[in-house]
């Protein structure tokens, strides 16, 4: 059996989550973006709406529960020229800490509660600053 590439992108979410003025950030395990820092989140499903998906994944990855506050932004992910890979749209919200301890699954190497302002040399995936600048400014309203 083959596995075709989807020849429509296909709908993700994210979560910047914030707790006591830190964001959540976890290091992807495997590809795409392999060893790099990003934000909780994953595929859309189909008839599911944004923000079931959003808690959905969020509980899968992280085992957090969480309030959203609103969208923060969007980001694409595009194939690469060789057509490697898979084209998203990524829908990224700003949610607030509820309850929980992080306790990652396979998708997650390591996590760090970090200031937005100050992530480090972290290899972020691209676009995330901006998303994390955008959420957090939500965040505080």
């Amino acid at each position: 059996m083959t596995s075709e590439a989807p020849i429509r992108p296909q709908l993700a979410v994210s979560a910047s989550i914030f707790r006591d003025g830190k964001v959540l950030l976890i290091q992807r395990a495997h590809p795409p973006a392999q060893g790099s820092w990003s934000v909780p989140g994953g595929r859309v499903e189909f008839g599911e709406p944004l923000h079931v998906a959003l808690a959905r994944e969020v509980m899968e990855e992280t085992r957090l529960e969480i309030e959203i506050l609103g969208m923060a932004g969007w980001r694409e992910v595009l194939p690469t020229t060789s057509g490697a890979g898979k084209h998203f749209v990524v829908m990224s919200f700003a949610a607030r800490w509820v309850a929980g301890e992080p306790v990652l699954n396979g998708e997650c190497s390591d996590f760090a509660w970090l200031p937005p302002d100050a992530l480090g040399e972290r290899p972020l995936t691209p676009g995330l600053q901006e998303i994390i600048d955008a959420a957090y400014r939500l965040s505080r309203a």
